[in-house]
């Protein structure tokens, strides 16, 4: 009797996993992140790079952005912090600006970023190199219809006004700011 009833209890947690969305362990979303770092690591893409603060945690990276040439941003180099969720990649990482960042999608104050990729249309084909390179297309490309930082959206046509503030707030990265 005992066996009918491990054999009906084993059943009956089969089918109740089967029926619950996809669960990662912390080593498959470890497997994922370590292979988007080498994909990083090995890309072409200038301008940015992210990779873990220690070699003990892969769900905690630091990252920098140059700014694209030919924009109000050009020659600025900007530091993030990323981190991963233990359910990455279903749910968006957290991503923050550490070097104070003048723009009408950033908080100025906390580092908050409005990015729609990070919020209602994140999906779990993005990438780490995916996220970097649409943050350093939306210091280029603000999206002023959805600012958090509305003083910066209005000051967005006026490039020397908006390059004034910009510098303002903007502290260089150095080797001591890591």
């Amino acid at each position: 009797m005992d066996q009918v009833t491990s054999s009906l209890a084993a059943r009956s947690s089969q089918k109740t996993s089967a029926a619950a969305p996809p669960q990662q362990s912390a080593g498959s979303v470890a497997k994922r992140l370590s292979n988007e770092l080498m994909t990083l690591m090995m890309s072409a893409s200038p301008g940015i790079s992210a990779f873990p603060k220690n070699d003990g945690n892969l769900f905690e990276w630091v990252g920098t952005i140059e700014g694209p040439s030919e924009t109000i941003y050009a020659d600025l180099t900007f530091r993030i912090s990323i981190s991963f969720p233990s359910n990455y990649p279903y749910v968006a990482p957290t991503i923050k600006f550490d070097t104070p960042c003048y723009h009408p999608n950033v908080d100025i104050a906390s580092g908050a970023i409005c990015l729609d990729i990070l919020q209602d249309k994140w999906s779990a084909v993005y990438s780490v190199q995916t996220i970097l390179l649409s943050l350093q297309s939306l210091l280029g490309e603000p999206n002023n219809n959805s600012p958090l930082n509305p003083e910066a959206a209005s000051l967005w046509s006026k490039p020397q006004e908006f390059k004034a503030k910009l510098m303002h707030y903007y502290k260089p990265i150095t080797a001591d700011s890591s």
